[in-house]
């Protein structure tokens, strides 16, 4: 069961459990487990009497869960069932957490579940059509029953009979209904007035022991019992049943109605009468305890829990838990309770609104624990630097938690924060000295500022960002705020950076006050004129002195307070920055204190080491385009990073692949890797506490405390999607598509709830389910709203026709009712047959197809109307009976027949018949106002609108452009809009609906060319541009609107050659050289990956700089020299990339530096002194960070290309000091790579034969120089002796030891000996180790195991053999050996202080925890730890520690500079491989040589890694 942890979490802060469930919790039959539903799994909790355990996670529904039931048959505890919205009920293992059966019968949502206490292997379900479905799932059998057809709410199977269950429906009808009779209703008990919420059966059987009496009235309330049992129960029972209509009623099963009513109280003052809105929220669960059948536990109004004793006589039955003391009870309304007896104590369980899940004791009505969960994603965690172990948690549920991880009696002692946030909390940041003041930005854009030892609002900022706040950080003022004298400025002032990409700079003692952006401190500072990228992160140096800045681009900017001056530019990612953290500044090494880790929306980590750059504090801005270290493993976006603050160069990174990652900064290498998270990962802390536990947050509503030694995996899983974590997120909740959103004053039904229901369910469904990362809330912003006050700024710029007196001012907005037309009926022939057109006045033409005495009667009216002189009175104008005669009469009728005619138009669809009819009439403006006010409006009537005057055809016009905008035809609008002039409203109308093509086409026509409107056009499309990844089309924009820099710097985010070469040339055209430089070398990188050396130079030569100049020559050696390796050792080409590379004509026989001098001079023109001495000078600048074995091999092949570069310019100028100390740097970079063949064929290219020459060279005065050559002279010789010791003769002697301990093998530098005393290596490569055989392409031996280049043969004589051995005496100096001898006692004293120092803090925290008794696995792990803290202080104190490491301090001191600054082979290894070597070969060493390594062996031999090793040769 144990191994159902979560991925090896040691504490949880789980998802809320859902809201509106009959019951989503229970517990298990044998106490030992609570589950709860929570989104779309179910969260168990191990129960114990002090505090709860997170067990684990029940995962396999795809939607929100609705109902949860453990199996309590006894001997079954070990299944459950749950059902969910995606429409199956599901059978699990808790064993397995596996699922044993399901089943898909319900059509409709699950509403109510219930495992059958009294069957073991039946599970009842029902939804809101009132199905109810029986499922045994041992014979996989079921039964549908439907009762009535209503909503059901919840339902209980009886405990005392297999059959009968209780089934509590929305209008408050409860029935009790017998599966044996096909689902008859034997009971139908009505007294409810509303929803029933919970149904509860009495644990024991019978009617009696209750006070029945009723209250006046009651009797005629309840007129239940309607269906008589044919064939009754053997004994009664009690039901009890609780509803929205606030009352609790008991039922007696016998005699079929209620027999008590239980009336909830007012618990607190509410002026006489209750509040709508609290009985709106009411949720009356009711459960009936297995011990107690005299006691029944209900929820109340406000979150209360009251104890109800039935037996008591009166009206007051009930006890309110928790009175004892404040605090204890919910806050909001509770939904489910559920019992179990623990450790000879009855516990009852509670889950709420306020998403706490309460453990009380039924003995003394008193709360046990208290479980926090999350209602939303995790996106920030805090941790104090003043209160050690306060941890801030910003959760997507609009509030802040801060956990006490330190607390001893509560492992989860959480306070909750919600006053004052109504959005998502998406960044916190502690004040770094303030006790209590936590910064929160949420996701609103509001900046606020709580305080979190009081219970009053928060400060509030009245600066707004417009997007998601994403990064918060304290730091020193800056202007204008760094004005003015001490003590009236703040020390530290707090800065904010959103999602519209602008950094706020916010007053803490006056947050009312205006913000100030330092984009504008940065442009005056640094004399800017071009376009500042999107800020998206934000990060201060710990001691306030550097700020970095992220940017969407993926630069990052390093800025020098208070001026914020720019140093230097990390050009590295190509996507947006997501996290940059700094490296603490309490490190055992200095400059660690300038590391500076970066994550972006790609999946590598970048470290940065910029001490010389801070140090230097270079006039101009440098850039920075090699990192310090690479990080490569994550398959997804890194969303934040975190320093250990107990190791040095020790980093933890979360990311989008849903793990998250501990690494070796330093060595690049992978430690442990987290994968107990179901989502993507959004945030890390690293405790400030305790050295071994990492705290993250995720999508997945969690926060898990896990120890990074006891993870399974090293490394994340690899691919960009693994099979695991996908089946993680396919489990995750999907957004349905729903019905309309129905009033919040209703009871919500099952499809209507969300994952944690109540009022903000929707809010919950849509927020959580979409992406809530920065490249997710540019996917979220709300669309622009279409109304047709958008068209126009001000009403002024669109004014009504109300200067006309006649015509009425249109209304503000319009509905647009579609036009109909008349269709041709399909089949018909249009083509032979034209249709008739329709009649404009069809009621006359069709009255005059009436008979003929009718039309001879309207002959005689109207020759009676025409000769009589009372015509009026023949006629008269209110009469309707001859409106068909008013076209052949005066105008006054033929006004009533077109007025007849006109509403028969209307009437039957055809508006524009009837605005044609006034228009004959002459009412134009009438025919515009009701066509305006219908949305009616056409092309034909605009036209017609200028014959009702100028302004009639401004106000027609601007009301149809209005309607087009209504229709969505902006295009239309915006011509209209033209033809009134009004240019800038078109322009905007376009702009604002994103056609951003049609817009630029306007202004352009239109508009003067310097006007603002058509630069904020381009760059506005540029940046939509960019963000969809139209790259070329954003470059062209910004073009257009005059930002080269801009242009060029779009142009290069996709980051492959073609666009970084068109980047740089284009740079190069607008004359940011600097720029164009930066890009030109980036391309030649890439390309270089390609092994494409010829575009590279191409792209090279385009630039005029010496720095460029400089980088051809590194180029043009590290293409021979990869040349020279794989014509050497010619192995099988691991990459699809064919090597491109020059045809330079060379001499034959010439020698590499020969070769590379003679191209230099031919083909770049490096033909003087001066110009060797100049590029030298330039490359000399550059300096790259030291390998480590997990530097990438192409990486390392051109740092060491750059080393030989410096060393040729100076052998031709004649500077041998620095050829010699360029030499050894690129010998030592392939040592520190662990790659010794490497090393081997760079002395075999640059030093054929031997670097003897070089001493002639040197000035003998010159001590430091005489060092480095002797380092130099060293690893040659190491060289060699490599190569000997794996071209060993074949009749040499196998050594019989056995194999060396494990001690001996850990360290690095006696792998060489660690083989020798096992046996010999083998000669496959397969075989060799690691660190000797890195699978390099340029790197590899042949079949036999040899080096070519060496010229050794395994059949060379012994006597050659013992000559080279001889040769290398040199690696045997006494003096290094004493050097390295005591950097290994003071390495080990500081890894025994680090050692002593960690254990010291656990131990602290150890003995705290043993206080409470409670906690068993505490109680188990002390007793090793005490041990072993024991055993650490028996073999040395603290201050005999001291004592030895200032000793050792003082030791090394005395050494001189040259010896200790210089790298130097291990001189022990050394020895060891030499006495071996003539162990194995089997003939005596030179006497010298011998004893030398004798004599070394013995005096230095201290270091536990030898001790071992040289035992085999002084026994």
């Amino acid at each position: 069961m144990a191994a159902a942890r979560a991925g090896g979490a040691e504490r949880v802060l789980p998802a809320s459990p859902n809201w509106y469930c009959s019951r989503c919790s229970d517990v298990s039959g044998d106490g030992s487990l609570f589950g709860f539903a929570a989104r779309n799994t179910v969260c168990l909790l191990e129960i114990r009497a002090g505090l709860p355990a997170f067990h684990g996670e029940i995962v396999g529904h795809t939607e929100r869960v609705s109902g949860f039931s453990f199996c309590h048959y006894p001997g079954q505890s070990n299944y459950c069932a749950s059902s969910s919205d995606d429409g199956t009920v599901k059978i699990w293992d808790l064993q397995t957490l596996a699922v044993v059966t399901e089943h898909t019968l319900h059509q409709n949502t699950i509403s109510a579940l219930h495992w059958s206490p009294h069957v073991k292997d039946l599970v009842v379900s029902g939804d809101e059509k009132g199905v109810v479905i029986c499922y045994w799932h041992n014979r996989s059998d079921s039964q549908q029953f439907f009762p009535e057809p209503r909503t059901i709410f919840c339902l209980t199977c009886s405990p005392h009979h297999d059959n009968l269950m209780a089934i509590g429906y929305k209008d408050g009808i409860v029935v009790i209904i017998d599966i044996s009779r096909k689902g008859e209703v034997v009971r139908r008990l009505r007294g409810h007035d509303d929803g029933i919420h919970s149904l509860a059966w009495c644990p024991v059987l019978g009617e009696e022991g209750l006070c029945t009496r009723q209250e006046e009235g009651q009797e005629d309330a309840i007129n239940g019992c309607l269906l008589e049992e044919k064939a009754a129960v053997t004994k009664g029972c009690y039901l009890a049943s609780g509803s929205k209509d606030q009352t609790i009623r008991v039922w007696s099963y016998t005699r079929s109605r209620a027999v008590m009513t239980l009336k909830l109280p007012f618990l607190k003052k509410r002026g006489g009468s209750m509040e709508s809105a609290v009985k709106e929220r009411l949720w009356l669960t009711v459960h009936w305890p297995r011990t107690q059948p005299a006691q029944i536990f209900s929820s109340c109004f406000g979150g209360e829990l009251l104890q109800w004793d039935l037996a008591q006589p009166g009206k007051r039955k009930w006890v309110i838990l928790g009175s004892s003391s404040e605090g204890q009870n919910h806050s909001r309304i509770v939904f489910n309770l559920c019992s179990l007896q623990s450790e000879s104590r009855e516990l009852l369980l509670s889950i709420s609104m306020d998403r706490d899940v309460k453990c009380w004791d039924l003995a003394t009505l008193n709360c046990c624990w208290t479980m926090p969960s999350l209602g939303g994603f995790v996106y920030s965690l805090a941790f104090s630097p003043v209160d050690t172990g306060c941890l801030a948690i910003g959760v997507g549920d609009s509030m802040i938690r801060v956990w006490n991880t330190l607390s001893i009696n509560n492992h989860y002692d959480v306070k909750t924060f919600w006053q004052g946030i109504k959005s998502k909390v998406t960044a916190l940041c502690w004040h770094p000295t303030k006790e209590g003041c936590l910064a929160f930005g949420t996701d609103d854009g509001k900046v606020g500022v709580y305080d979190t030892y009081s219970n009053k609002p928060p400060q509030i900022s009245s600066s707004y960002h417009k997007k998601t706040v994403y990064a918060l950080a304290w730091g020193p003022p800056v202007p204008p705020l760094s004005f003015g004298r001490d003590g009236e400025k703040p020390s530290v002032t707090l800065y904010s950076c959103a999602g519209e990409g602008v950094v706020f700079q916010h007053n803490p003692w006056k947050l009312n006050g205006e913000a100030h952006d330092i984009n504008k401190v940065i442009r005056e500072t640094n004399l800017i004129e071009h376009k500042l990228p999107a800020h998206t992160e934000i990060s201060w140096k710990p001691d306030g002195t550097i700020l970095a800045i992220g940017n969407e681009d993926g630069s990052i900017e390093i800025f020098q307070a208070p001026e914020l001056k720019l140093l230097c530019t990390i050009q590295q990612h190509h996507k947006l920055i997501n996290a940059i953290r700094w490296h603490h500044d309490h490190g055992a090494q200095p400059e660690l204190n300038y590391m500076i880790a970066s994550g972006s929306n790609n999946a590598v980590i970048y470290v940065h080491n910029i001490k010389t750059v801070i140090e230097s504090s270079p006039e101009r801005p440098v850039m920075i385009t090699e990192p310090f270290r690479t990080l490569v493993g994550h398959t997804a976006k890194i969303t934040s990073l975190s320093w250990s603050p107990h190791h040095d160069g020790r980093l933890v990174s979360v990311s989008y692949d849903g793990t998250a990652e501990v690494w070796d900064v330093l060595k690049e290498e992978p430690l442990h890797n987290y994968r107990g998270h179901r989502g993507r990962l959004l945030c890390v802390q690293w405790s400030p506490v305790e050295a071994d536990c990492i705290y993250t947050g995720a999508d997945d509503f969690c926060v898990h405390k896990w120890v990074p030694a006891k993870q399974e995996y090293s490394r994340p899983p690899q691919g960009k999607k693994s099979l695991e974590l996908e089946k993680k997120r396919s489990s995750a909740l999907k957004p349905k598509a729903k019905k309309k959103k129905k009033p919040l004053e209703k009871m919500p039904s099952a499809q209507d709830i969300s994952v944690n229901g109540g009022e903000d369910a929707t809010k919950t469904l849509l927020e959580e389910n979409g992406l809530s990362d920065q490249e997710g809330e540019k996917e979220q912003e709300e669309p622009a709203e279409r109304l047709s006050t958008e068209v126009h700024k001000d009403s002024s710029t669109c004014p009504p026709l109300a200067c006309t007196q006649d015509i009425p001012k249109l209304p503000v907005s319009f509905r647009a009712s579609p036009l109909r037309k008349d269709h041709i009926r399909p089949g018909s022939d249009s083509s032979t047959k034209r249709k008739k057109p329709r009649s404009i006045l069809p009621l006359s033409a069709s009255m005059d197809q009436r008979s003929k005495e009718e039309l001879h009667q309207d002959c005689m009216k109207l020759a009676a109307c025409s000769h009589s002189k009372d015509q009026e009175k023949d006629l008269p104008s209110h009469s309707g009976d001859h409106v068909r005669l008013g076209l052949f009469t005066d105008r006054p009728a033929l006004y009533r027949l077109m007025e007849a005619e006109g509403k028969n138009h209307k009437e039957n669809g055809h508006p524009e018949l009837f605005q044609q009819l006034m228009v004959w009439k002459g009412d134009l403006k009438g025919a515009l106002q009701s066509a305006a006010e219908r949305g009616e409006l056409t092309d034909q009537l605009v036209a017609f609108s200028p014959m009702a005057g100028y302004q009639a055809w401004v106000w027609a016009v601007e009301a149809f452009a209005k309607q087009l905008c209504f229709q969505e035809q902006y295009v239309k609008a915006a011509s209209h809009l033209l033809s009134l002039h009004k240019v800038y409203e078109a322009v905007e109308l376009l702009k604002s609906h994103g056609f951003f093509r049609e817009a630029i086409a306007i202004a352009k026509a239109r508009l003067r060319p310097e006007d603002p409107v058509l630069k904020d056009l381009y760059t506005s499309w540029a940046a939509v541009l960019e963000r969809d990844g139209h790259y070329s089309l954003a470059a062209k924009c910004y073009l257009g609107a005059a930002c080269p820099y801009d242009a060029a710097k779009v142009l290069s985010k996709k980051g492959d050659p073609t666009s970084l070469k068109a980047a740089a040339e284009l740079a190069l055209i607008a004359g940011e050289k600097d720029l164009s430089v930066t890009f030109s070398f980036r391309c030649a990188q890439e390309l270089l990956s390609a092994k494409n050396w010829v575009g590279a130079q191409e792209v090279l030569q385009q630039q005029e700089s010496l720095l460029v100049r400089g980088h051809r020559l590194v180029f043009c050696l590290n293409e021979l020299l990869h040349k020279c390796l794989s014509e050497r050792n010619p192995v099988q080409n691991r990459s699809l990339a064919i090597p491109c590379y020059h045809s330079w004509v060379v001499r034959q026989g010439c020698s590499f530096i020969e070769v590379v001098t003679t191209i230099w001079q031919s083909v770049f023109g490096v033909h003087t002194v001066e110009q060797a001495q100049t590029m030298f000078e330039q490359l000399q600048i550059i300096q790259y960070p030291p390998a480590t074995s997990n530097t990438h091999p192409r990486q390392l092949l051109f740092h060491i290309s750059h080393e030989l570069t410096l060393a040729l310019l100076s052998h031709q100028t004649a500077s041998w000091e620095e050829a010699v100390k360029a030499i050894l740097g690129a010998v030592t970079r392939s040592y520190d790579a662990g790659n010794f063949t490497l090393m081997q064929e760079i002395c075999n290219i640059i030093l054929p034969r031997g670097c003897d020459h070089l001493r002639e060279k040197l000035d003998s005065t010159d001590v430091q120089s005489l060092a480095v050559y002797r380092s130099l002279q060293a690893f040659v010789a190491y060289g060699q002796l490599y190569n000997l010791w794996w071209n060993l003769p074949d009749d040499s002697l196998v050594s019989e030891h056995p194999r060396p301990t494990s001690e001996v093998c850990s360290n690095k530098q006696s792998t060489l000996y660690c083989q020798s005393n096992c046996t010999r290596p083998s000669k496959h490569v397969e075989n060799i180790p690691d660190t000797e055989a890195r699978p390099e392409e340029f790197s590899q031996r042949d079949n036999n195991g040899t080096s070519s280049e060496m010229g050794s043969s395994p059949n060379s004589s012994l006597k050659e053999r013992q000559v080279k051995l001889r040769s290398c005496g040199v690696l045997l100096s006494e003096e290094h050996a004493a050097v390295q001898s005591v950097q290994r006692d003071i390495s080990r004293v500081q890894q025994t202080l680090a050692d002593m120092i960690s254990q010291h803090k656990k131990n602290n925290l150890q003995q705290s925890t043993t206080d409470n008794q409670d906690s068993e696995e505490t109680q188990l792990s002390l007793p090793s730890q005490r041990q072993n803290t024991n055993e650490v202080s028996e073999m040395i104190s603290l201050p005999d520690l001291m004592k030895q490491l200032t000793e050792a301090n003082q030791k090394l001191a005395e050494f001189p500079a040259s010896v200790k600054d210089s790298p130097f082979p291990d001189v022990l290894e050394c020895c060891l491989v030499i006495l071996h070597l003539g162990a194995q070969w089997g003939v005596d060493l030179d006497p010298e040589l011998q004893e030398k390594c004798l004599h070394l062996l013995q005096k230095y031999k201290g270091t536990d890694v030898y001790k071992e090793a040289c035992r085999k040769f002084f026994t």
